[in-house]
C-alpha cells in the first residue's frame, strides 16, 4: 500500500508568491487531522531548520518528512555555486530528520522570467533554452544532484513546474536525457505536467525508470482553456483554480494509480493542490483530497 502524504503548497506556502501565510504549526496540525502520514519541509525557514525541533514536531504528529523543494537557478552558471550550496544545506536538514529516503527536488525557481510565466501552460519550442543553454542547465542540475549524493547521500529529483524553464513534456525529456539516471531522478507531479500539455499516463509510461517520486494534482481544462484565451500568466491561473481538488479535473487518478503498479512505484504519494495564500479553505479541501483517495484505494 502506498503511503500518502500532504505539502505545505496546499496552504498557500508557494515559492515566489507573496502572501500573508498560515504558521507552521496550523498546517502540521490540519495535515494530520487531515489522515496524511507525512509532509514536505515547504520553503526554508517555513518550519524550523534546527533538526532536533523540527523531528519533535513531526514525532508529536505522527508525520514523516520526506524531502523539500529547493529553488535553483541552473540556467545561470553564475548561480550554479548558490543554488547547489541551498541543495546541500537543504539535504543535510532532510537527512537528519527524516533519514536516507528523503528526496531534494530541485525546483527551477518558479514565475521569476517573465517571459516563462506570462506563457505558462502555452510554452512553444521557440521559447525553450538554445543549445548552450541546455548544456548550462544540465550540467547545474547534475552538479547539484552529485553534490547532495556526495555529502549526504540523498537523491535529487527534477521537477518539471508551469512557469519555469523545465515545463513541458519535451524540456522534461531533454533535460533527462541530458543527465545521469543514476545521480537525477524525475518527481512527476499529474498537474502540471497536463498544464504542461502531456498527458499522465503517458509521461508515466515514457519516463518510468526515472520516477522517483510522484505529487498527486488535478488540472482543470475549462481554466486552462480560459487561461490560454485571455493569456494569464502562472500565478494567474493558479489563482483562478487551474490545480482543483481531486477528482475535480480531468487527471485519471485511478489509471495514474495502475500505471505506477505497473512500472513497481513504492513511494510516496505527496497530495499537492496548490493554492496562493489565503485562498480557499485549505483544511477542508485537504480532508476532502484524502477522502477522495481513500475512494480510490489509498
Amino acid at each position: 500500500m502506498l503511503k500518502v502524504a500532504n505539502a505545505p503548497c496546499s496552504w498557500g506556502v508557494i515559492e515566489n508568491i507573496e502572501g500573508e501565510r498560515f504558521d507552521f504549526a496550523r498546517v502540521l496540525d490540519e495535515m494530520a487531522a487531515s489522515g496524511y502520514a507525512g509532509t514536505e519541509l515547504g520553503d526554508w525557514g517555513f518550519m524550523p531548520t534546527d533538526p532536533a525541533r523540527l523531528r519533535a514536531e513531526l514525532d508529536q504528529r505522527g508525520l514523516k518528512m520526506l524531502g523539500s523543494w529547493v529553488n535553483v537557478n541552473f540556467q545561470d552558471s553564475a548561480r550554479h555555486e548558490e543554488s547547489t550550496e541551498a541543495c546541500v544545506r537543504t539535504a543535510k536538514l532532510l537527512a537528519a530528520v527524516g533519514g536516507p529516503n528523503c528526496l531534494v527536488v530541485l525546483g527551477p525557481d518558479p514565475y521569476t522570467d517573465p517571459m516563462r510565466s506570462l506563457n505558462s501552460g502555452r510554452i512553444r519550442p521557440e521559447m525553450g533554452l538554445d543549445e548552450a543553454g541546455w548544456s548550462v542547465f544540465a550540467a547545474g542540475a547534475e552538479g547539484a544532484a552529485r553534490r547532495v549524493m556526495e555529502e549526504t547521500g540523498l537523491r535529487s529529483v527534477l521537477h518539471h513546474h508551469t512557469g519555469t524553464w523545465i515545463e513541458t513534456p519535451a524540456e522534461t525529456a531533454r533535460l533527462l536525457e541530458m543527465t545521469d539516471p543514476n545521480v537525477v531522478g524525475l518527481v512527476f507531479d499529474t498537474g502540471h505536467w497536463s498544464f504542461g500539455g502531456g498527458d499522465p499516463i503517458a509521461g508515466i509510461r515514457q519516463f518510468a525508470d526515472r520516477i522517483w517520486y510522484v505529487h498527486f494534482k488535478d488540472h482543470d481544462p475549462a481554466v486552462a482553456a480560459q487561461s490560454r484565451i485571455h493569456e494569464w500568466d502562472g500565478p494567474q491561473s493558479v489563482g483562478k483554480g487551474i490545480f482543483p481538488e481531486l477528482g475535480q479535473g480531468d487527471v485519471d487518478f485511478p489509471r495514474v494509480l495502475v500505471e505506477l503498479e505497473k512500472i513497481g512505484y513504492d513511494g510516496w504519494i505527496v497530495v499537492e493542490q496548490d493554492v496562493l495564500p489565503g485562498m480557499g479553505a485549505p483544511l477542508e479541501s485537504a480532508r476532502r483530497n484524502r477522502e477522495y483517495l481513500r475512494s480510490i484505494g489509498l
